[in-house]
């Protein structure tokens, strides 16, 4: 990290080769990388982890089992072209995603704890500012894709619904709803990156 102290990274101003370079560096063991990867990190990741399952007591804990993952895989991130905050991103939206399944097929099956009922549901301030951050420029990329794509990518990224869910919901055959999206991603990549 040339330049530039950890203070630096923990305020977010972290680049992306600084990223792979601490993930590369955690892929080896190195655990004050891992540290320095989960200050830089952790509050965009827990805000993803928040869109998601709209609970914070399980945000932090998706968010807790991600960071084991990342710890467990960085060796599987390689420098691809593609951005490492999309890898990290990928591992905490999978795994907030599997979480909200989870609770859902526990309350079809009438399996509601007592605990999720009381938690709060209210974003804290700093989930807020990283979502607030974020949320105009996601919008208007959104805003650019066609009204089902855009729908599809919400269903699917934002709400957690499976891509089966999603093709009977817009009465396309399951191929075609996996091409939409991956297609929108690009888009909505090219978009972010303006």
């Amino acid at each position: 990290m040339t330049g530039r102290g950890f203070s630096d990274l923990v305020r977010g101003m972290t680049t992306r080769e600084e990223i792979e370079g601490l993930l590369a560096r955690t892929a080896l063991g190195d655990r004050a990388s891992f540290a320095t990867l989960y200050d830089a990190t952790s509050a965009k990741l827990f805000g993803v982890a928040l869109r998601v399952l709209k609970d914070r007591g399980e945000a932090e804990e998706a968010l807790q089992e991600a960071f084991v993952r990342i710890w467990q895989k960085a060796d599987h991130y390689a420098a691809n072209g593609l951005s490492p905050m999309t890898w990290l991103i990928t591992v905490t939206r999978n795994l907030a995603i599997d979480r909200l399944r989870k609770r859902k097929r526990g309350e079809e099956q009438g399996d509601s704890d007592a605990a999720e009922l009381i938690a709060d549901q209210a974003p804290g301030p700093e989930a807020q500012a990283v979502a607030a951050g974020e949320r105009a420029q996601i919008e208007s990329c959104l805003g650019e894709l066609e009204d089902a794509r855009a729908g599809a990518v919400r269903g699917a990224y934002l709400d957690g619904q499976s891509y089966d869910e999603l093709a009977t919901h817009y009465d396309v055959p399951l191929n075609t709803m996996r091409t939409w999206l991956r297609r929108s991603l690009l888009k909505l990549r090219e978009c972010l990156s303006r």
